[in-house]
């Protein structure tokens, strides 16, 4: 919002696999298991900020999102058991999350995930948006007011 360049990562259109816990890394913390996910990792390297958007299935992020975020295993390895800079930026970052109940306890787990995510990435998690009872993706259409949250929310994040 307000004249950011943002780009969105669509995690279903990318072909990685989950992490194996392989222990093997590069020198600069990277994972060596040559897929989509390389694209991903130097993205975020390179970002100002970072939104994670995700639905919440039975109390926790979907599979693709929860998959991406396993995959930085090997920053995690670097900074906590090397005690090496992974090459991830002090960044500002934001969890969005959606649900289909209206019981605001089932985003607990997905706020938790994010929050470890964004520790490994060096982002800090700044903002969050939780909007209950949107089943569909056009639900969200209908609710006016997590439109506005969502929009101020980018607004915030880019300045």
């Amino acid at each position: 919002s307000k004249g950011a360049d943002t780009e969105k990562i669509i995690l279903n259109k990318l072909k990685f696999v989950p992490c194996q816990e392989c222990a093997k890394m590069s020198d600069d913390g990277g994972c060596l298991v040559d897929d989509d996910m390389q694209e991903v990792y130097k993205k975020i390297k390179e970002a100002d900020a970072i939104v994670l958007a995700s639905p919440v299935f039975f109390g926790s992020l979907s599979a693709q999102s929860k998959m991406m975020i396993d995959r930085f295993q090997c920053a995690w390895r670097a900074r906590y058991i090397l005690k090496k800079d992974n090459g991830y930026k002090k960044i500002p970052g934001a969890f969005i999350s959606v649900e289909g109940s209206d019981r605001m306890d089932f985003f607990e787990n997905s706020r938790a995930i994010a929050k470890n995510f964004f520790a490994v990435i060096n982002a800090s998690y700044k903002y969050e948006l939780f909007c209950s009872s949107i089943e569909a993706k056009a639900d969200i259409l209908a609710r006016p007011d997590y439109l506005k949250k969502a929009f101020d929310l980018g607004v915030k994040l880019s300045t």
